[in-house]
This record gives C-alpha cells, sequence and structure tokens, in this order.
C-alpha cells in the first residue's frame, strides 16, 4: 500500500570520510543510514555528524555513543510519531545519559561531551537537529547557505569555547531547522576541523567540480583543510537529492486498489471464511457487520469501505490508515484489531466484537449517571487516549457512540477520524482527507480552522463526561450554531451541578477548565485533568469567585423579590405623593 512502500522513493547519492588528521586518534564520528521499504518512507534518510570534544576526557566515546545511537534508536521509535517527535525524544535520552556517565568526573565538560548535527531527509523535507559548533550546508544550483550556526563564545580571534553540546548539561537545547527539498540539493555536514580551515569560495568550487563523483568531493575537502593547516580531526559527508519522493496518480490507484471493494452485504453472506450475522450500521462513508468465523466460530466486527469511493484515492488511503493505527494501539480501552485467519480479496478490516450498549445508548437510558461512576469511567477512557497520544496520533472524534460499555469498561471502537502526525508528513500527489468528528462534539479549533493538538481530544473528553453526568450539553444549543470565533467567544458555560446538584463543585470546575473555548487555557496534559477528577482542587472550592446565582440560588431569588417589593413600594410613595 502507498502507506508504506511509495512506489518512486526519494533517492540520494551520498558519500562519507573521516581522518584523524595531525592528531593521534579520531573523536569525530559519523553515519548516513539509508532505509528501504516503510522505514524510508516514515522515517527517512538521516545523515549525522558528531565530533567529541577534546577537552573531554571521553570525547571520542561521546561522539561514538550519540551517532551509534542516534541512528539505531531513531529508526525504533513508532512509525506514528513525527520527525521532530522521534529525534527530540532519542535526543533527550542521549544526552541523560551522556551527561550522567559525565558525572563521574570533577567537572562535567571534562567528561562525555560531543557536538551534533543530523539532517533527515523526509518526502519532499529536510529536518535539521544541530547542537555545537558542526556545521550543516546546503548548495542549490550556485548559491552555498549555512543553515545551522555555531554554539560558540569566542574569548578572542583565536579562542572561542563550546556553549551548547550534547552531555554538558542534564536539559538539552537544540536546534531545529525545516527547509524544502529540490532535486540537486546538496546536504554538507561538516566538523570544525574542515569548515574552520576552507572558505566560502571553496567550498563551492570543490561542490561544483566534483560533479556526480561525491567521493572525490570528500577526499577534496579533506585534503584542501590539512593543506591549509587544519590542527584537528577532519569529517564531511555530502548527500546529494537525486529524486523526490514521488507518486504519480497513477502509482496512487494501482497501490491503493489492490484489493476490490467488497458488495454490499446481506447475512448469510460469506467473505473470506466470515459469515455476516448481523448488519450493525451503513453510512455514506462504511458499513459495519457482525462477522463470525466459519472455522474458529469466533465473532468479529467487519468494517467496509463504501463503494461509492472506489475511485477515491484520499478516502482509500484513509480507510488503510484506521487499520494501520489500530494495529499499533495496545490498550485495554481501545478496541483491538483481528488480524485475517487467511488470505483477503476485499478491503475491509476486522476489530474485535464488543458486546455492550455505546455510551449514547446509556445517556440515552440512564443519564444522569453517579459520579463515581463516572469518575471510574473518564479514568479509563483517559489511558485509552493517552495510547493513541503517545503515538503522536489525535481519536478526533470522541463522542458517546464511538465508545462501547462492556461492563464497566469503556472501549473506545473508531479510528476514522485520526489524524497521525508521522503519516501528514508524507506528501502526496492529491489532497488528503481532513476527516473531522462530529462537530458536536469537537473542539472550537476545528470550527475555527486553528492548529489542532492532544487538547482538542481533551476537549471531547470533557463534553462527554459533562454529558454523563448532566445528559445535556455544557453550552446548550448554542454550540451547534457556532461558526464563528465571536460565536464561540460568546458561549456560556452551563455548571454542570445546575443541572445536577450531586455534581461536586470541584469536579464541576475540573470539567469547566477542560472546556474552554480557548485550547491555551484548558489543561496542559490529561494526566493533570485525571489528577483533577481524583482529588478535589482548592481552587475551585472558592465559593466567593462564582456568582451568587451560583453559589447560592435561594438567597439570589430572595435577594430580587425584595428588590421588587422595595420597587414597588417607592413606585406607589411616589404616586401618592
Amino acid at each position: 500500500m502507498s502507506l508504506d512502500n511509495p512506489k518512486q522513493p526519494l533517492q540520494v547519492s551520498v558519500a562519507q570520510r573521516s581522518a584523524a588528521g595531525v592528531k593521534e586518534r579520531n573523536e569525530d564520528c559519523m553515519a548516513i543510514q539509508i532505509p528501504t521499504g516503510s522505514a524510508l518512507a516514515r522515517k527517512g534518510i538521516v545523515a549525522a555528524i558528531a565530533d567529541g570534544v577534546s577537552a573531554a576526557e571521553a570525547g571520542q566515546e561521546a561522539s561514538e555513543i550519540a551517532i551509534t545511537g542516534f541512528v539505531n534508536d531513531y529508526y525504533s521509535t513508532p512509525d506514528s510519531w513525527s520527525v521532530k517527535q522521534s529525534a527530540h525524544k532519542v535526543l533527550a535520552a542521549l544526552n541523560r545519559w551522556l551527561y550522567a556517565q559525565g558525572q563521574k568526573y570533577l567537572q562535567a565538560e571534562k567528561g562525555y561531551v560531543t557536538t551534533f548535527s543530523t539532517v533527515i531527509l523526509k518526502s519532499r523535507s529536510a529536518y535539521l537537529f544541530h547542537v555545537g559548533d558542526s556545521r550543516i550546508y546546503r548548495l542549490r544550483g550556485s548559491e552555498l547557505e549555512q543553515l545551522t550556526r555555531d554554539h560558540v563564545a569566542r574569548i578572542s580571534s583565536k579562542q572561542q569555547y563550546l556553549v551548547r553540546a550534547m552531555g554538558i548539561d542534564l536539559n538539552l537545547d537544540v536546534d531545529l531547522k525545516i527547509v524544502d527539498l529540490q532535486p540537486g540539493d546538496v546536504f554538507v555536514l561538516t566538523t570544525d576541523g574542515v569548515h574552520e580551515f576552507i572558505d566560502h569560495r571553496s567550498f563551492v568550487k570543490i561542490l561544483r567540480e566534483c560533479g556526480d563523483d561525491l567521493e572525490a568531493g570528500v577526499d577534496r575537502f579533506l585534503q584542501l583543510a590539512l593543506d591549509n593547516g587544519s590542527d584537528d580531526n577532519i569529517s564531511c559527508q555530502l548527500v546529494r537529492v537525486d529524486q523526490l519522493g514521488q507518486e504519480t496518480n497513477e502509482d496512487v490507484f494501482q497501490a491503493l486498489n489492490t484489493l476490490p471493494f467488497p458488495p454490499e452485504l446481506e447475512i448469510g453472506y460469506k467473505l473470506d471464511g466470515w459469515r455476516v450475522e448481523k448488519a450493525l450500521h451503513a453510512s455514506q462513508r462504511s458499513q459495519l457487520y457482525v462477522v463470525r468465523h466459519e472455522e474458529t466460530e469466533k465473532y468479529a466486527v467487519m468494517k467496509t469501505p463504501s463503494v461509492n469511493y472506489a475511485d477515491d484515492a484520499p478516502y482509500i488511503e484513509r480507510f488503510i490508515m484506521e487499520e494501520w493505527v489500530g494495529r499499533r494501539i495496545d490498550n485495554p480501552y481501545v478496541v483491538k484489531v483481528v488480524e485475517p485467519t487467511g488470505s483477503r480479496n476485499f478491503l475491509y478490516y476486522l476489530t474485535e466484537w464488543q458486546d455492550g450498549p455505546t455510551l449514547g445508548k446509556v445517556i440515552a437510558d440512564q443519564a444522569p449517571l453517579d459520579v463515581s461512576r463516572v469518575t471510574g469511567i473518564a479514568e479509563k477512557l483517559i489511558q485509552g487516549l493517552r495510547a493513541f497520544h503517545r503515538r503522536e496520533t489525535l481519536h478526533q472524534d470522541i463522542k458517546p457512540d464511538n465508545i462501547i460499555l462492556c461492563g464497566d469498561d469503556p472501549v473506545i471502537i473508531d479510528f476514522g477520524s485520526v489524524f497521525v502526525a508521522g503519516v501528514d508528513e508524507i506528501a502526496t500527489t492529491f489532497n488528503r482527507e481532513t476527516a473531522l468528528g462530529t462537530l458536536d462534539y469537537s473542539a472550537p479549533e476545528y470550527q475555527l480552522q486553528r492548529p489542532r493538538s492532544e487538547k482538542s481530544d481533551q476537549f471531547s473528553l470533557a463534553l462527554l463526561l459533562y454529558e454523563l453526568l448532566t445528559g445535556e450539553h455544557p453550552y446548550g444549543e448554542s454550540y451547534q450554531k457556532s461558526k464563528t470565533a465571536a460565536d464561540f467567544l460568546s458561549l456560556k458555560y452551563i455548571p454542570a451541578h445546575r443541572r445536577n446538584p450531586m455534581v461536586p463543585l470541584w469536579m464541576d470546575g475540573t470539567l469547566r477548565k477542560a472546556l474552554q473555548v480557548n485550547a491555551d487555557l484548558r489543561y496542559e496534559s490529561l494526566s493533570e485533568l485525571l489528577v483533577d477528577l481524583r482529588n478535589p482542587n482548592p481552587a475551585f472550592l472558592r465559593v466567593e469567585h462564582r456568582p451568587l446565582l451560583e453559589k447560592d440560588p435561594v438567597r439570589f431569588w430572595q435577594l430580587i423579590a425584595l428588590l421588587l417589593v422595595l420597587a414597588n413600594i417607592l413606585t406607589l410613595y411616589l404616586w401618592l405623593s
């Protein structure tokens, strides 16, 4: 499928060389990794270079650990993670290890310290991560541009020292830069033993003269640096973009349509060994059936695409991605994708059969629910959502009908609207579907075309919890009618305890915070929301900050009645006089 194996993948030519130069040992380290298949599509091509700090006693070990550790661990991160998430997580972990090893020395900067620079080519973009004074350049046409800046402090024209590097501090501050790719782009990675001894004009001259012979190019860079008096290790990498990852529309359809759409199924129909027992749901976009395997007697739910979209590449990609995401989420509160027992002859996927009502049915029949029961449901749903978020995936359609209640356990059952950061980075020849969930449960940022985040799922979850506690919407019917920023800002939150007196004030305050129209005012994470759902937050118990109508409705109406009586007496007095 095109999700994993682009027919015309990104292609590069590379060369690299490293030498000790005039020094006794080489403390530089570098690596280039060009994967194939799904790893190329999901993670891209990595070129990385590091210069172990000479003043550090373990500089050589530090550079080797940084390079080998990064290349190995980067490709081990979840496929759904973006390049940024993957690289930052790996670099942070490596830095902590280097820093911890450096604590064995009297001064941390004398321990495991190294520069680190990498360029990751994925789809049609280059992602640069950099710390220290190694450099990354890009030659485009005849223009050579330095894409990184040196993290050094100069004491004099001859003296300088590193202010940022891996292993110096527990917290790592890495520069990130993202640039577009064009065929013919050449990325040059060097350590200071090279670029400190070669001027800009010579850089361009060598790159233009070496042409397709990149090996000759790196040799000339190292030799020129030595000829110009380099007194350090010398290392250089060249990465030339020969072909961008690209698919024609015909390639896309051929890859996506390897399996035909199944026909509309009826009870008793058999498909690849599965017998249709019951039709669950049908919409313009898909159908759901309860099916039973003829040999194992196992029940499952089969989701099939609508024949209305048989020639719609964005729709087919998203349908395939649903199963792809489901296979990568392993959590007791997220429905599991079922592996087909034999060959698959049609496009569909299977999930475990969950025997229970949807939360929509529970709300209709039982709302408002007991507070402790809702808290238990919330805790488990947060666990399920965090399984998505750990893989940098947003669910985007948390609503009552997408959650089955099996006993006391809620199970998220739908992947139809997910957003996967790692997939979104991959360029296509078509406009991807931006599938939105049900607008009644979606955060305002979706309607306003603003950035979505984990806080968007938080909003939908809080809305669901509010509905379980009250049977109503926290903003009433006005929410459905809101289209503009002004509309959303004019919305008034209706306190849950006004609709259900059994809802504690602190829990109401928790829901109010998670349901803020402005995403910046919501909880920073679901774990913070969970803490406030479990434990009363003193900030939400301050009665004096609430309107009198909410603090003491009886007294409020007594005062209104008193004011009306006084107004009538005053009117009567003025009339008689």
